[in-house]
């Protein structure tokens, strides 16, 4: 299947060369660093304490009045080691919606997948293997390829993935039926990119079967087990799933536009409400302020008040 030729030069990342996750040296290992949420608490300032305390008293009262309290955080939470205590605060209701970006979820993959993460920057990308391991860009595309077809958000579909161990696919002629039955259905364009998928080669099977045998340690995939919404907002070129062939904006795109309804949702909810925003300078404010926006747009026409405390 030949893409459609493009206006101005290009790269043609299916030419692109991918190494075996297991061949890198990864910097970081699942068990050295995850914190049990049961060990005793580090000593803090006096001043440090009674932010925490505020922090958590407000938290209660956003949870007694049934508000939103929305977690947002970057990488560097997960590999600090930080995902138990994040599933302590999710199973035990404390966490009503999680957010984070792509490499929040590339992390949390290859912890889940592989007990390990993060490479050098300087070395790599001066060799050109940077972000070109295969399982990581491959798995993280089928788990949305796969969501796509239920209606699923990157949040969501990933979670799925790691938690039953793998997805399922149509076959090519089942696809092919369904597009020409319903070319109205809100399933066309993750049918279409499946299809896509599908001829060049990137879907090795209808039954793929993925272990994940840190799954517990996966902010994701125990976000998912919980029932806790927990939505991604990546940026086009911004991770490592990037330099992959499987590589498709578009899958990403859909996903991510159904988390960012998803995220607004959450934001409806927040009167009253908390929102903590960890080790993200920059997705978790931006995407925030754009939700609050369309939530605030959205009351004023019905006659509603925008959302306060």
């Amino acid at each position: 299947m030949k893409d459609t030729p493009l206006p101005y030069p290009a790269l043609d990342l299916q030419q692109l060369k991918v190494f075996p996750l297991e061949e890198r040296n990864s910097r970081t290992r699942i068990d050295e660093i995850l914190i049990n949420p049961s060990s005793p608490l580090p000593e803090c300032s006096d001043e440090l304490d009674q932010i925490v305390s505020r922090c958590a008293d407000s938290i209660q009262r956003a949870r007694e009045k049934n508000a939103s309290v929305m977690l947002i955080y970057g990488a560097h939470l997960l590999r600090n080691g930080a995902g138990a205590i994040l599933e302590r605060l999710m199973a035990e209701n404390w966490i009503t919606h999680v957010a984070t970006n792509g490499a929040g979820t590339i992390h949390d993959w290859e912890f889940s997948f592989l007990g390990k993460s993060s490479e050098c920057v300087r070395s790599n990308v001066a060799t050109g293997s940077f972000g070109t391991w295969d399982e990581t860009g491959k798995n993280i595309h089928l788990a949305l390829l796969s969501g796509g077809l239920s209606g699923l958000g990157y949040g969501q579909a990933l979670g799925r993935f790691i938690m039953e161990d793998g997805c399922s696919f149509p076959s090519v002629d089942s696809v092919l039926e369904s597009l020409k039955s319903d070319l109205d259905s809100p399933r066309t364009s993750a049918l279409a990119d499946l299809l896509k998928a599908y001829r060049r080669g990137s879907i090795p099977t209808q039954e793929l079967n993925v272990s994940h045998p840190w799954k517990q340690a996966s902010i994701i995939g125990q976000a998912y087990r919980h029932g806790v919404p927990l939505t991604v907002h990546p940026g086009i070129g911004y991770d490592i799933i990037a330099n992959h062939p499987m590589f498709d904006g578009a899958v990403i795109g859909r996903a991510a536009e159904i988390d960012f309804r998803v995220f607004g949702q959450a934001v409806a909810n927040l009167e009253e409400g908390v929102v903590l925003s960890i080790g993200s300078a920059i997705m978790g404010p931006q995407v925030f302020e754009k939700s609050l926006s369309c939530v605030n747009n959205l009351r004023l026409q019905t006659q509603k008040p925008i959302i306060t405390n």
